[in-house]
């Protein structure tokens, strides 16, 4: 009977451990089930088991547990425990590695929407439409965002602002502006707005007024952009340790030349420069003491303006023009010259065609001075001129654009600009297709 007994008691203490360890078991399934599910809803490319399956899996464990004796089940518990713990940092992980991808995106957009373009413009008198032609062409083929720096008469200044206001949606995602009035930091201002053309003299004064831009490109009211203002911008990389501005010559024939024949003053180089176009590392500029023929040591840009028109102003032509070949004549080493496809004016066709980059890679900015773009004496720059002005926005630009200036053309062909004309349309049809490319055709394409 005792026997029988100890039976019964033993049976009932096993009885009551194997209830207690299936209810501590469970209670230690439990946070691994949680980390699985939270695994599982963190990864989604991982395939992991459900619940209701860990659920019948434990039970099965259990029994092999109960013929295995309790050395067994305390391994197995810790090697779950172990795993569980793996598993939790392994999602960590990747959860982590998934986050900063997702925020690493965003920040290389913002990174890219920072690459801004600056062009600046004077314009005054009757230089309204004229400017806003040449802004236009700026945007129809360029592929990062401009800010305009726009400096008017205080007249014109709210025509700007209506008139860029007006267009599409679409454009004006492409663009920034900041409109100027005309002033001048040292001197008469009143003289320095005659000095040559309305207002002309105020590209000087930009290194000092727009003192938080680093680079700049400043252009005439009457150029036209036939190519991305991207490739003349990206030229500020080829800048030497000294070198702070680039120009096109004046002329590449010097016998013809205004400078090499009638200059009373100094020039650079061989035949001077033309500053209808113009590209500036402003913070270069403002930080250079430049040499000069009127003291022993060198100014500061904003230093030597005045004197230097004070000393010259009765021996130049060209105002402001002649004063920038005077300053580079005495610092040489601060200028880059780029070729005259970037500054195509009429003086390189109407004698006969003398700039060789135009007739190879034809024109990358055509410069229509002499206001040959409201008159008939130079037709090919004319048609050129109005083909942009009248282009509807948004219009498919072969059909719209290019078509009818090259069918124009026709009527130039006994001028002697326009016996060329692939001088004035082969850059322009190569920059159309590039820019469909850039826009339409790598957003359709499919991905391999």
């Amino acid at each position: 009977m005792r026997i029988h007994c100890k039976v019964v008691v033993i049976a009932v203490c096993f009885g009551v451990f194997l209830l207690l360890y299936f209810l501590g078991g469970n209670a230690a399934d439990d946070p691994l089930l949680k980390e699985v599910e939270e695994d599982q809803e963190e990864e989604d490319s991982e395939s992991f088991p459900s619940p209701s399956k860990l659920g019948s899996d434990a039970a099965a464990k259990f029994a092999r547990k109960s013929a295995t004796g309790v050395g067994v089940r305390a391994e197995e518990t810790l090697k779950r425990e172990k795993e569980g713990r793996a598993i939790k940092r392994g999602g960590s992980v990747k959860a982590k590695s998934r986050s900063r991808n997702n925020v690493a995106r965003p920040v290389s957009k913002r990174t890219r929407a920072q690459e801004v373009m600056h062009l600046a413009v004077v314009a005054c008198g009757n230089r309204l439409d004229e400017t806003l032609t040449m802004l236009k062409s700026a945007l129809l083929f360029s592929l990062k965002k401009i800010k305009f720096h726009i400096f008017a008469e205080d007249p014109l200044a709210p025509q700007f602002e209506e008139r860029l206001n007006q267009w599409p949606v679409s454009v004006s995602a492409k663009f920034q502006y900041s409109i100027y009035p005309i002033s001048f930091s040292v001197g008469n201002a009143e003289e320095w707005k005659k000095l040559f053309k309305p207002c002309a003299a105020q590209r000087l004064f930009l290194p000092v007024i727009l003192k938080d831009v680093d680079s700049l490109l400043y252009v005439d009211t009457d150029v036209l952009f036939l190519r991305p203002m991207d490739d003349l911008w990206r030229l500020l990389k080829s800048f030497n340790g000294t070198q702070l501005a680039a120009m096109a010559p004046e002329h590449e024939v010097p016998k013809i030349g205004w400078y090499s024949r009638f200059a009373r003053h100094p020039y650079y180089g061989v035949t001077g420069v033309n500053s209808g176009v113009m590209l500036m590392n402003l913070t270069r500029i403002r930080s250079t003491l430049f040499k000069n023929s009127m003291i022993p040591s060198g100014l500061s840009w904003e230093d030597l303006l005045h004197p230097l028109y004070q000393k010259y102003k009765n021996h130049i032509t060209w105002g402001d023009q002649d004063l920038l070949n005077i300053i580079f004549h005495y610092n040489p080493e601060c200028l880059y010259t780029f070729a005259c496809q970037w500054n195509y004016r009429p003086d390189h066709c109407m004698y006969g065609s003398n700039c060789k980059g135009a007739e190879e890679e034809g024109v990358s900015i055509l410069h229509g001075n002499r206001g040959v773009y409201h008159d008939d004496k130079q037709p090919a720059f004319k048609v050129v001129y109005d083909g942009i002005r009248d282009f509807p926005f948004e219009d498919n630009m072969f059909q719209s654009l290019f078509f009818p200036i090259q069918t124009k053309f026709l009527d130039t062909v006994n001028t002697l600009c326009g016996r060329i004309p692939q001088v004035f349309l082969k850059q322009i049809e190569k920059t159309m297709k590039k820019v469909f490319e850039e826009k339409v055709v790598r957003h359709v394409k499919p991905r391999k």
